[in-house]
């Protein structure tokens, strides 16, 4: 029996190649969803569940500080304190739940995320983000779970590092891709640098847009501000 020639060994490894390496982009997207569910779970828990506990617990509290009234100032001034302290961590509480999974990305959809996002952003005393989203079709969760996550790292790269005055986030859909962008008008970045460093979390992006069978590129120089683009397919697997 004659053994396989060269071109037919060649193609062979390619086709070994190929199959490996959908392979590992399927896993890689199945323990991606793992994670989002799990953030979703936790989320809805410690809205539900520890924030409806205390706004029981803070709701009592006012009854007693009422019941103790004026004639108990001591013990009054202890229970406002314990109220003060309880609407901080329900306040907390809702913050973690709101960044481990928004409810709105869920109930309402990506534009609507994406709006929260960036008013949260411009509220919490951090630069103006101004949107541009056009016309977008009907997404499944995984892909608009993947550019959420996408203008979420960007966003909290460009007001921890970039010390922006403003940032735009721009997000259309042309021929079966979705294009996002988000440019700042910071001090810019060496994009190598930018991309192995831990701390940016960009790396990760790439990674995850990789698996998504979208890509990402950065584009920055010191001094010039910096572009994250975004592209994710709109349909296929």
């Amino acid at each position: 029996m004659s053994e396989p020639s060269d071109p037919a060994r060649y193609q062979a490894l390619l086709d070994r190649l190929e199959a490996n390496e959908r392979e590992f982009r399927r896993l890689g997207r199945a323990v991606v969803k793992v994670q989002e569910d799990e953030r979703r779970r936790l989320a809805r828990e410690l809205h539900d569940g520890v924030g409806q506990n205390l706004t029981v617990l803070k709701h009592r509290l006012a009854l007693l500080g009422t019941a103790l009234g004026s004639t108990q100032a001591p013990l009054r001034a202890q229970v406002e304190s314990a109220i003060a302290l309880c609407t901080q961590t329900l306040e907390d509480t809702r913050h973690l739940s709101r960044l481990l999974r928004p409810p709105i990305l869920d109930d309402l959809g990506l534009e609507a995320a994406l709006r929260w996002l960036a008013r949260s952003q411009s509220e919490a005393g951090g630069p103006q983000v101004a949107l541009e989203i056009g016309p977008l079709p009907s997404m499944d969760d995984a892909r608009q779970t993947l550019l959420f996550r996408a203008a979420q790292e960007s966003l909290n790269n460009a007001l921890k590092h970039a010390r922006a005055q403003s940032i735009l986030l721009r997000l259309v859909a042309h021929d079966e891709w979705a294009h996002m962008q988000i440019l700042d008008d910071g001090i810019g970045c060496d994009p190598a640098l930018a991309l192995t460093s831990g701390g940016s979390g960009l790396g990760g992006l790439r990674e995850r847009l990789r698996l998504g069978g979208g890509s990402f590129r950065l584009v920055s120089s010191p001094g010039a501000g910096t572009c994250v683009q975004v592209r994710v397919p709109l349909s296929g697997d």
